[in-house]
């Protein structure tokens, strides 16, 4: 019983370890790519032009095991002053409850990071990697 659970924990840890890695992190070890998303999420047009990252960047929507998670990043002057959830996972309490649990918790941390290399919260692993990507994909729109 002890080692399934620590073969369980060792593959859940490399799991985590790759979905948290970047698409050109990835292709640095071993030629896996990433094609951008063709998704027709909406792009906020930031207000006072791209090259003062000021803006509302609307992430991509990010599919997870619990339906989708989707986030906009708010900049002022290349500064994440806030994030605004816009799709969390729903379809039952249990749903609402971890996301009212979890998403202040990852909203906290993006606001101290000033980025999506924030922690998943336990216990909400498919939200919070949602949110992460969906986070990263707003940030890299600022960036642009």
């Amino acid at each position: 019983m002890r080692r399934a659970v620590s073969i369980t924990t060792g593959i859940s840890a490399v799991v985590v370890a790759l979905l948290a890695l970047k698409p050109h992190q990835l292709s640095a070890l071993g030629g896996i790519s990433h094609a951008p998303s063709t998704s027709s999420a909406p792009r906020t047009t930031p207000s006072d032009g791209a090259s003062t990252g000021t803006g509302t960047f609307t992430g991509a929507p990010i599919d997870t095991q619990y339906g989708p998670v989707q986030v906009a990043a708010i900049l002022t002057k290349g500064r994440l002053t806030a994030v605004k959830v816009l799709q969390a996972p729903d379809q039952n309490g249990r749903d609402q409850q971890l996301a009212d649990y979890a998403l202040p918790r990852l909203t906290q941390e993006a606001l101290g990071a000033q980025s999506a290399h924030i922690d998943v919260v336990s216990g909400a692993s498919y939200t919070s990697q949602g949110y992460i990507q969906s986070l990263q994909s707003a940030l890299d729109q600022a960036h642009a």
